[in-house]
């Protein structure tokens, strides 16, 4: 008899898709069941999900890949989460549902409240406490806004009925048939609700923002046990020892276990984190301080900037503006033109994220001539992303950090023409992994190094392979001409 195989499958919960991925046990990925879902724009600036749509198409595509399993004759060991941050869901504690849909990281309505709440000794406090800024990309504002508006909540909350969590809590309590109320660190730390000092909900943010400590989860490490799935829904109950947010999973895919290290994602939105080991950097030019892994009861911490338009400026303009049928034509375009003719877009569709943190500012397109065709406007949209990082990058540096090779995932650096420009704008080398799908392997090696499958970090890193090396090519007059154009527009932006 054949000797079964063994597996682990990560949970990878984003923004605009769920999906599940089959990794054997030397992190190499086998199978991928993916679907995507409705996103909903109510208002100006509010961004939603349907709670039970994200359930049922990831409950699918688990589904799937537990059949894809059996037919490739292995076991399941264990399996791992990895999810959008910040995402805020509130449900019944009785009936399970959701009291309103998700309201996604994006989403900028809590804006005039975190206004009125900034004052400079409250800023200062929430900053040292949690890592954060007060802005609506949090959760605590997001729950504070469901419990005001929504009578439901309202209705729940006096019952001790109610139920918070961002989208791993929600999936782990549906997972495990209600059992199980819990969210890891690197979640929590996202909450603006969390002392990443004292590794605890933080009882006078609570008070300040009126939200009782009894609807939030239990507080894990990264690696840790959070229950077992249900046999109703998995047909066999399987361990679930792996939580992890996204931009944190990315980190530990990309093998970013030394302090320094660098990975910037390139998805949805666009996120930079540095390794810095066991110390917390505070920034002074507004870059967040956050939980990179929490592992056997200590933290290890990271500073992270974040962009919220990187990919999705590349959906819009397939979706929304219908410049191209496909993302990967993107590559065609961009190579087919010498320069970008001076057209700039600082894509501001919900605000500005780091170094700027502007909820109010909008996209502006800028440099048009009569020339300018859908090929130009393309070009700006992929040039964007890197002129933002750039920004990021240039926060980093004044808060005295220095990074020389940063690694990148994500859908947009299959595009070599945006790895290579990327590469140029920092001048910084840009090493693109060999595996693509780092954030759900980051959730693998989180489930797997609980169970044992894996003996350490050191064990991990083994596994990270190189897929290819892009060197900064440009001559610096052209880098400092083109930033030059990328500043303009940007001010342009930032005085409406």
């Amino acid at each position: 008899m054949k000797t079964k195989k063994k597996f682990i499958v990560a949970i990878d919960q984003g923004t605009t898709s769920s999906r599940a991925i089959l990794f054997n046990t030397k992190g190499k990925s086998l199978f991928k069941s993916q679907l995507e879902f409705k996103q909903y724009f109510p208002k100006n600036g509010w961004v939603e999900h349907n709670p039970e749509e994200i359930w049922n198409k990831t409950k699918k595509v688990l589904v799937d890949v537990i059949k894809k399993s059996k037919k490739l004759n292995g076991d399941i060991l264990t399996i791992g989460i990895t999810n959008q941050r910040e995402t805020t869901i509130l449900w019944d504690k009785v009936s399970g549902k959701p009291v309103y849909n998700a309201i996604v990281w994006q989403d900028r309505r809590t804006e005039d409240f975190c206004k009125k709440f900034r004052t400079n000794k409250r800023e200062h406090l929430i900053n040292r406490k949690t890592g954060l800024l007060i802005d609506p990309y949090f959760s605590g504002t997001k729950i504070k806004w469901i419990i005001q508006n929504i009578s439901k909540a309202k209705k729940l909350l006096k019952r001790k009925q109610l139920l918070f969590g961002t989208i791993d809590t929600f999936l782990l309590w549906r997972l495990t048939k209600g059992k199980i109320h819990a969210t890891d660190a690197t979640n929590a730390s996202r909450t603006m609700l969390y002392n990443i000092n004292t590794n605890k909900w933080d009882n006078q943010i609570l008070k300040s923002l009126k939200i009782p400590s009894h609807i939030l989860p239990v507080i894990k490490n990264s690696s840790d046990n959070f229950g077992r799935t249900h046999k109703s829904i998995t047909e066999k109950s399987y361990p679930i020892t792996g939580v992890v947010g996204d931009q944190q999973a990315a980190t530990i895919g990309q093998c970013c276990f030394e302090k320094g290290s660098v990975k910037s994602t390139y998805g949805t939105g666009a996120f930079v984190l540095m390794n810095t080991g066991q110390k917390k950097i505070y920034s002074k030019n507004k870059l967040l301080t956050t939980i990179c892994y929490r592992l056997k009861g200590k933290s290890t911490y990271a500073l992270e900037g974040s962009i919220f338009i990187a990919g999705a400026g590349v959906q819009w303009a397939r979706d929304k503006m219908k410049l191209i049928k496909k993302a990967s034509e993107t590559e065609k375009v961009t190579k087919s033109l010498k320069s970008n003719s001076g057209v700039y877009l600082v894509p501001a569709f919900v605000g500005l994220g780091a170094p700027y943190w502007d909820s109010k500012a909008r996209g502006v397109l800028s440099g048009l001539t009569r020339n300018t065709g859908p090929k130009e406007i393309i070009r700006a949209i992929i040039e964007s992303t890197a002129y933002q990082s750039h920004d990021l990058f240039n926060a980093m540096r004044k808060d005295g950090l220095k990074p020389k090779i940063i690694k990148v995932d994500g859908g947009m650096v299959k595009n070599n023409w945006f790895s290579q420009f990327l590469s140029d704008v920092l001048n910084i080398k840009v090493y693109r992994s060999q595996i693509d799908e780092t954030t759900a392997l980051g959730a693998a090696f989180m489930a797997g190094l609980q169970i044992g499958v894996f003996k350490s970090l050191s064990d991990i890193t083994k596994m990270w392979k190189l897929n290819r090396k892009f060197i900064p090519k440009i001559k610096k007059s052209e880098r400092l001409n083109i930033l030059k154009g990328w500043s303009q527009a940007m001010r342009r932006t930032l005085v409406q």
